[in-house]
């Protein structure tokens, strides 16, 4: 009788073990009865199934993230390029990620490659480098509706990486040096016109007030003379200038002295 009762309890222990799951919160659980499915997926928790009888599936619904590798593909303008990219995607309906699709991973890296490949060389290379968040959005769509069946829903795609050929990158770095010269050129041509334009102002002022002239022509002999060892040569126009320009600093001087001289009776008339 011991002995019995102690295969009853194995069997029993047994047959508990069997007929008891545990879905931990990020699974839900399909259950098979004699190969149909029984009910909707199972929620976290506790499942109790019939031993021998029904089968227990659990699907995983975190998001999945998938590299898709690297490919060769041939741009619009005849451009090949190697293109990598990664897919994020979730199950939304575990029972058709079931019995839909027999592998969910293995179905979507293969049509996330075909599709980057039809997408990508859909367009030019300018295109691709310059536009990758219309590229993302545009794969994204196309898997997202091809998946749609499987109750998978691709959240998001990202071009990982995308490598030129060598002769592209040297052509791609003469056509930006050349326009880094080109923008060079055109800052220095409008500071020209701008220092031209000042110079023509500085010329109409000259050209009204010739004493303006002489009086820069003294300064840059001031600033030459600065070096003792230099030796300056004083043309004859400029001389003359010179003699011009003390002959009016002095008028100016006895004009002012005459101006105080004749202020000085009309002050001691007053006191």
């Amino acid at each position: 009788m011991v002995i019995i009762a102690a295969v009853v309890v194995v069997l029993v222990s047994v047959l508990i073990v069997l007929a008891t799951k545990i879905v931990r919160q990020y699974e839900r659980a399909v259950v098979f009865r004699l190969g149909k499915i029984v009910g909707g997926a199972r929620e976290p928790g506790l499942v109790l199934i019939i031993p021998l009888i029904e089968r227990v599936q659990l699907v995983d619904m975190r998001i999945v993230t998938m590299p898709i590798q690297s490919q060769g593909i041939i741009t619009r303008d005849n451009v090949s390029v190697d293109v990598a990219a990664v897919a994020y995607f979730r199950i939304v309906d575990p029972i058709l990620s079931v019995v839909a699709i027999e592998n969910v991973s293995a179905a979507i890296n293969q049509i996330a490659q075909t599709t980057l490949r039809a997408v990508v060389g859909r367009h030019a290379l300018d295109e691709t480098l310059r536009e990758t968040e219309a590229i993302n959005r545009n794969i994204r769509e196309i898997l997202d509706v091809q998946t749609e069946g499987w109750g998978v829903e691709v959240t998001i795609v990202e071009l990982r990486d995308i490598q030129l050929p060598e002769t592209m990158k040297r052509a791609m770095a003469r056509e930006a040096e050349a326009e880094r010269q080109k923008r060079a050129k055109i800052i220095a041509a409008q500071g020209e016109a701008m220092a031209a334009g000042e110079l023509a102002r500085a010329s109409d002022v000259m050209m009204d007030h010739p004493l303006a002239l002489q009086l820069r022509n003294l300064q840059t002999l001031v600033e030459i003379a600065a070096d003792q060892n230099s030796t300056v040569i004083f043309p004859a126009p400029l001389m003359s200038t010179i003699q011009e320009l003390g002959s009016f600093l002095d008028n100016e001087r006895e004009a002012a002295i005459s101006r105080r001289a004749a202020a000085l009776p009309t002050s001691d008339a007053s006191e």
